[in-house]
């Protein structure tokens, strides 16, 4: 890809963007307040959550040091599954 290709493109996003700011809004008006406290006990609830699972997995790891590959693996799937939960409850109340 060319430098030239590369600045069309470039001008093409710029000008897309404004179109997308015209659109007429939905309506919605959630109140902040729920939409907050969903958040903040989504939040809440992913940090302890999280440090349960990283404190079971460094007690796995110093009971079986030979294991903490799979523990490892096992550790940031399971947090990532964790941290989905919060940003799912953002896209679902923002």
């Amino acid at each position: 890809m060319t430098v030239r290709h590369v600045l069309v493109l470039m001008a093409l996003v710029l000008i897309a963007v404004p179109a997308f700011g015209q659109t007429p809004g939905s309506g919605s008006s959630t109140p902040v307040l729920p939409v907050a406290f969903a958040m903040a006990i989504a939040s809440g609830m992913c940090g302890l959550a999280q440090g349960k699972a990283i404190s079971a997995a460094c007690e796995g790891i110093a009971r079986n040091p030979g294991a903490a590959g799979a523990i490892r693996i096992l550790l940031l799937l399971g947090l990532a599954f964790v941290e989905s939960l919060a940003l799912f409850t953002f896209v679902k109340v923002g």
